[in-house]
């Protein structure tokens, strides 16, 4: 879908259904604006429900102070307009009060970006604005000031985050990692220490060499059809239920002697049947560019014929175990284990220069794995197989992350293990 070619009122109300729809908004809470190249801004109004705002509610803020619409503009408007008159390359806004960054807030406190790869490459560098009155113009200059040090993302004290970019989808993406990031240390310090990468760590995930050579595939068959539409069902799915977000989270499916992977550089929940890449032979759909983890998936099914699909994503709590170094112990409840077996880590770097390393971890016995700082991994003989493995996965996190507060996990002993390898994987 192309953004930029959509009103600013279609763009604004878009985005922010996604916002309020993903709990990170509340019907009074945060603003967006968008704005025009003649100087006009398009923003949120004032006093309007969030949950239920159409595009005849947006308002305009013409560039010679006009103001067209059906209500106020935000009372934010002051520093929106401070941003935009400090920085001209930015043409969106996007503030809001995500309960993530806003415990980063009121501890006063940044969340660091490193311990995921494509946070610190999609948000930069992230600033700091000392607390002033909500709709001030000293909390306009706070904002300004700091965004006026080339920062795009910044935590406003005791309030919560403002984020720009050169569109509003380019904002939101930056909005929603940043919160992402921010979830996923809250929940990885309950496990233990976090770990976060270094400079060249992060460096690795920039510069991975992922780059196919291409063919041009003949008209696809009815199954390649069929699975395209499976992928982005799922990939859909996956957004709604918080599995993946808009920058990151891969599927790809066997077909054939081929495979479909989700494309790298599009929106998550917008993918389209004809978005998504055919890899065959080691090349990829021309005009088209597969996701960064499409060596590793290529190598797992060169090396596991039973495996039919595979799904790479950061789900927040799975991704907890990612970035503590926390077992993630499979010994909860009985369906955890059938489905997850054992989940072994292995170290981030291996997805860009030791893919085959990756593969060789992966069995039918163990079919579920970690990269250090990364994703989880799943692996299933079809693509519904493999989702519901991510979904276990992402649940049986979840509640190890919550029973910290309560005491220490009680696991399943091991003869009690010992029956469900019986009674489940008698061959194996």
């Amino acid at each position: 879908m192309r953004l930029d070619l959509l009103h600013p009122r279609d763009q604004i109300t878009m985005i922010l259904s996604r916002i309020y729809r993903g709990g990170m908004t509340t019907t009074s809470g945060g603003n967006l604006s968008v704005r025009e190249p003649n100087g006009d801004i398009w923003i949120t109004p004032a006093g309007v429900d969030k949950g239920t705002l159409s595009p005849r509610d947006i308002v305009c803020v013409r560039a010679d102070g006009g103001v067209e619409g059906l209500h106020r503009p935000s009372s934010e408007l002051p520093f929106h307009q401070a941003i935009y008159a400090c920085r001209e390359d930015l043409r969106a806004i996007v503030h809001a009060h995500p309960p993530a960054l806003v415990a980063f807030s009121i501890v006063r406190q940044i969340p660091d970006t490193r311990v995921i790869p494509q946070a610190r490459h999609v948000c930069g560098p992230i600033g700091y604005a000392p607390y002033e009155l909500p709709g001030s113009p000293a909390l306009g200059q706070s904002i300004a000031g700091v965004f006026c040090r080339r920062h795009n993302a910044v935590i406003m004290e005791n309030h919560g985050v403002v984020v720009g970019g050169d569109d509003l989808f380019d904002a939101f993406q930056r909005f929603e990692t940043l919160e992402f990031c921010a979830r996923t240390i809250i929940n990885a310090r309950k496990l233990g220490q976090v770990q976060t990468l270094t400079d060249e760590q992060v460096q690795q995930f920039e510069h991975a060499d992922y780059l196919l050579p291409e063919f041009a595939p003949g008209y696809p068959a009815a199954e390649e059809r069929s699975l395209r539409s499976e992928i982005c069902r799922f990939i859909r799915r996956a957004c709604d239920q918080g599995l993946m977000i808009s920058t990151y989270g891969t599927l790809s499916a066997r077909c054939g002697d081929d495979f479909l992977i989700t494309p790298t550089g599009i929106d998550r929940r917008c993918l389209e049947p004809e978005d998504v890449v055919l890899i065959r032979e080691g090349r990829r759909e021309q005009g088209k560019l597969p996701s960064r983890s499409v060596l590793l998936h290529r190598e797992i099914y060169a090396a596991h014929p039973h495996v039919g699909s595979i799904i790479t994503t950061q789900s927040p709590n799975a991704t907890a175990f990612c970035v503590s170094g926390r077992t993630f112990d499979t010994h909860t409840i009985p369906e955890s284990y059938i489905l997850l077996k054992e989940v072994s880590r292995v170290p981030f770097g291996m997805q860009f220069s030791h893919q085959h390393g990756i593969a060789e971890v992966l069995s039918a016995e163990a079919p579920t794995l970690l990269i250090q700082n990364d994703a989880v991994l799943v692996t299933g003989g079809s693509i519904l197989e493999t989702f519901d493995r991510l979904e276990v996965a992402e649940f049986s996190a979840r509640s190890l992350v919550e029973s910290v507060s309560l005491g220490d996990m009680a696991p399943i002993d091991e003869a009690a293990i010992e029956d469900l390898r019986q009674a489940f994987f008698p061959q194996s």
